[in-house]
């Protein structure tokens, strides 16, 4: 089975569409052929937590889905829990990073990145 483009409900603002595109950039790889790989991996405070990292391409049984113009790759295990899922990227006074909404959570840790389902 090859990688395939399904299409499951998920989100990158702008802001985080941006952000990605830079760490995309600075791998000196192409919106055509990289993009982010999310995963859900066991781990974290509460059960789950996400795996956010730049790849070159998809993998055989990746979904590929376009989001903001940016490709993402899921695996078909952490599809489940990404379905519906918003990836925004924020600043504040204190510190950067991706923040996520995900409507498959039942619940969560203060950390924001380990959730359970």
């Amino acid at each position: 089975m090859s990688a395939t483009t399904q299409p499951i409900a998920l989100t990158l603002t702008p802001p985080a569409a941006a952000k990605v595109k830079e760490f995309i950039a600075a791998e000196e790889l192409t919106l055509e052929t990289g993009g982010l790989r999310m995963s859900v991996l066991p781990g974290g405070c509460s059960g789950f937590k996400y795996g956010l990292s730049i790849e070159d391409e998809p993998l055989e049984d990746d979904l590929i889905v376009d989001a903001s113009g940016v490709r993402v790759f899921v695996d078909p295990f952490s599809a489940q829990y990404l379905n519906g899922v918003e990836v925004d990227f924020v600043t504040t006074m204190q510190s950067s990073g991706f923040a996520f909404k995900n409507p498959n959570a039942t619940g969560g840790c203060g950390c924001g990145t380990s959730f359970t389902a």
